[in-house]
């Protein structure tokens, strides 16, 4: 490689990114700003995250991070008007109510068991053993599991069904999407969809496993998905609907 191209690699490594977060205080919380680019809007536009302290930002083609960051700071009242109106996150702790596979059901602490957590649908209730100091832990890796199997079963299901192959799972606390199809095979899905009713889980399996015959979101993509979940519809509006719910828990 010639001089100036090091030199302009180095460079180019060196650049701050862009668009890269950033982090900024309002109402004594910290709240994360992203930033995207989108060639067909014509103006910023701000909208809350899935998360309880996050914000997106779209810019326009031409508008630079630092004016659309400008724009953010000017924009705090609006901001802190609609965090405050979001209802509270819910803590996993013994005596909260969280939904499991659509079902709200009660968090009971036990110090005296082992083992995993056990849920009972006669009683709707999750018992964590172990020491209550380390129930969040457990019961969000417990929870994760659950969805890892609940998935993988239904990603298989499906794949099967529509004769495609899947190269891997990967299980995220995505706060953008509900899933995702890489090119390679690779599948990756949020685990909060263990929180959700199972045809809604049911759904984004078939969603994501259906984009390993189309990478896109053609007639033919949704007419595949459709002949297979014909609950697509409105699994698809329950999460239009509950998203902000089920990212409080937890």
């Amino acid at each position: 490689m010639s001089l100036l191209r090091r030199t302009l690699a180095a460079l180019k490594a060196a650049a701050p990114d862009p668009l890269a977060p950033a982090v900024i205080e309002i109402a004594g919380q910290p709240i994360t700003i992203s930033f995207k680019r989108n060639a067909r809007a014509r103006r910023i536009v701000l909208r809350l995250g899935r998360g309880a302290g996050e914000v997106s930002v779209t810019l326009p083609k031409r508008v630079s991070r630092t004016a659309a960051l400008d724009f953010v700071h000017r924009s705090q009242g609006w901001i802190e008007t609609r965090l405050s109106a979001r209802p509270a996150q819910i803590a996993f702790a013994p005596g909260s109510s969280i939904p499991y596979r659509g079902v709200p059901h009660a968090v009971v602490a036990d110090p005296g068991r082992r083992g995993l957590v056990r849920a009972d649908a006669e009683t709707c209730t999750l018992t964590v053993p172990g020491d209550p100091a380390h129930l969040s832990r457990r019961l969000t890796d417990w929870l994760k599991a659950e969805a890892r199997r609940e998935l993988g079963a239904a990603s298989a299901r499906y794949a099967a069904a529509m004769a495609v192959r899947y190269r891997r799972i990967v299980i995220r606390d995505q706060k953008s999407r509900w899933g995702s199809c890489s090119s390679s095979g690779d599948i990756a899905y949020s685990w909060r969809l263990i929180l959700a009713p199972p045809e809604v889980l049911d759904y984004v399996a078939a969603h994501e496993v259906a984009h390993l015959q189309h990478m896109d979101h053609s007639a033919r993509f949704w007419r595949l998905v459709l002949s297979h979940c014909p609950a697509a519809r409105t699994a698809k509006g329950w999460l239009k609907q509950h998203s902000g719910d089920v990212h409080r828990y937890g």
